[in-house]
């Protein structure tokens, strides 16, 4: 008996507590449900690919993310650009790999008729923008203008609107322009068949989505997750695919070359709208 009972404590001793799973986050999604819709499928890939358990951890605002990440609760967290360079400030969490999203940028959208026909006859006038602080609806379309030559709050007025409501402001002439990304204006374009609309103006590709982890999170777990995206990308993409509002994503890839001075132009944007990085933008 004291025998088996030293051989189980030996045992014991010898084999390694279970390791902790890796929480995952996204800061667009709220709640677990819409967050086992979209991810479920990548979950389980990314867990077969590394050989390591994966969990899905819901965060209901960027904010929550950053103090998720500050108190160790969560280890992975994918964010757009916008909110990317205000995570790196707070919490200096280090870039696993970024995610391509084709034909994303900024652009200035007008009434084909109207007249507005290019950016300088703006001046004067109202442009809307969308979720505050969004980097294709909000901070992007204030940098393609600044780009252009004007400066936000003062040789135009800004006005933060929801996106449909704002293009029927642009019909009435209550408004001169919309900043959008190029998929709002092929779903505007549906929605309101009888207008013709124009770009005046169109920034850069904006700076992909971005993976990122923990400081702190275990080194060789970090090495272990960069390495499936460089070797099993098209494996973790067909399952990222599986959810509907990451059709985003389709025809994209993983870029795990990254360095955070890619994201400078984002920071730029913030400068732009007169706000800095330690916070995000409407919190």
């Amino acid at each position: 008996m004291y025998r088996a009972i030293l051989t189980a404590a030996a045992l014991a001793a010898a084999t390694p507590l279970a390791a902790e799973p890796i929480r995952f986050a996204v800061t667009d999604i709220e709640g677990l449900e819409a967050l086992q819709q979209e991810f479920a499928a990548f979950e389980t890939a990314l867990e077969e690919v590394t050989g390591m358990e994966m969990e899905l951890f819901p965060v209901n605002s960027r904010t929550a993310a950053v103090e998720a990440i500050n108190q160790g609760q969560v280890d992975l967290v994918l964010t757009g650009p916008a909110e990317y360079v205000v995570i790196k400030e707070l919490t200096d969490a280090e870039i696993i790999a970024a995610w391509q999203r084709p034909n994303y940028y900024a652009q200035i959208v007008t009434l084909s008729a109207g007249d507005v026909e290019s950016v300088e006859d703006l001046r004067g006038k109202k442009v809307t923008f969308g979720s505050v602080g969004s980097t294709s609806q909000h901070l992007g379309p204030a940098q393609v203008l600044a780009d252009f030559g004007l400066v936000y709050g003062t040789d135009y007025e800004p006005q933060i609107i929801s996106r449909n409501v704002a293009v029927e402001a642009l019909i009435r002439g209550d408004v001169q322009a919309v900043g959008m990304n190029e998929g709002h204006l092929q779903s505007i374009r549906e929605a309101f068949p009888e207008q013709s609309f124009t770009v005046i103006a169109r920034g850069r590709d904006l700076p992909n989505d971005v993976l990122v982890a923990r400081k702190d999170m275990d080194a060789e777990a970090k090495q272990k997750i960069a390495d499936a995206f460089v070797n099993d990308g098209e494996t973790l993409m067909a399952a990222v695919l599986k959810g509907d509002d990451n059709q985003k994503y389709k025809g994209g890839f993983f870029l795990t070359s990254i360095d955070d001075s890619n994201y400078d132009y984002v920071r730029d944007m913030y400068a732009t709208i007169g706000v800095d990085t330690a916070s995000f933008v409407g919190d």
